[in-house]
C-alpha cells in the first residue's frame, strides 16, 4: 500500500504524541522533499524534528516532475509541501493521500486521489483496535485545544463514527 502524507497531519499525531499509530496502519509512510524538510528543519521544534527523523515508518521520497509542482502551486495557491504531496501521489498512484488542509483536499479529490485526513486516521485506529473510544475522544480533544482546526460537523461525525 502507497500511502503519502503532507506535514499537516504529522504535526498533528506529534501534538497527541501518537506518531506510532502512521506506522500501526499503514506500515510505511511516505514524506516528500518539501514535507519532510517542513517537519524537520524548523529550528523551534528540535524534538518533534527528532521524532519525525527517528520513525522507521517515514520514507523520505522526491517527486519525479518539478515542473507539475510549481505549476500546481501557481494554480492553486498551494504551499510546496501539499503541491509535492499531490503531485507525488498522483505520479505513484498512491493508495491514500492523508491531508488536511481544505484547498489541498478539494485539489486531491478533483485529481480522483483517494484521501484521508486526521480525524479519518483516528477513525481507522479506532476500528482496528489501535485506540478504544476514550482515547480516540481525547486525541481530538488535545488537536481541538492545540487550535488544530476541527469543524463541529467532522467532530460530531467523528463522534457517531467511533466504536
Amino acid at each position: 500500500m502507497i500511502v503519502v502524507s503532507d506535514a499537516t497531519p504529522i504535526i498533528s499525531f506529534l501534538k497527541i504524541n501518537r506518531l506510532d499509530i502512521l506506522g500501526k496502519l499503514f506500515g510505511e509512510v511516505l514524506l516528500p522533499e518539501a514535507v519532510y524538510e517542513e517537519l524537520t528543519l524548523n529550528q523551534f521544534f528540535l524534538e518533534e524534528a527528532e521524532q519525525v527523523k527517528s520513525c522507521e515508518f517515514f520514507k523520505r521520497v522526491s517527486v519525479s516532475n518539478n515542473n507539475a509542482v510549481g505549476m500546481l502551486m501557481r494554480i492553486t495557491g498551494l504551499d510546496l509541501g501539499e503541491s509535492e504531496a499531490i503531485i507525488y501521489s498522483d505520479e505513484n498512484k498512491s493508495d491514500l493521500l492523508i491531508v488536511d488542509e481544505v484547498r489541498a483536499r478539494r485539489v486531491a479529490t478533483s485529481m480522483k486521489l483517494r484521501i484521508t485526513g486526521t480525524i479519518g486516521v483516528l477513525i481507522a485506529a479506532n476500528e482496528n483496535g489501535l485506540l478504544n473510544k476514550d482515547e480516540a475522544l481525547a486525541c481530538a480533544e488535545i488537536l481541538r485545544l492545540s487550535k488544530r482546526h476541527i469543524s463541529e460537523t467532522l467532530l460530531n461525525s467523528f463522534v457517531e463514527n467511533l466504536k
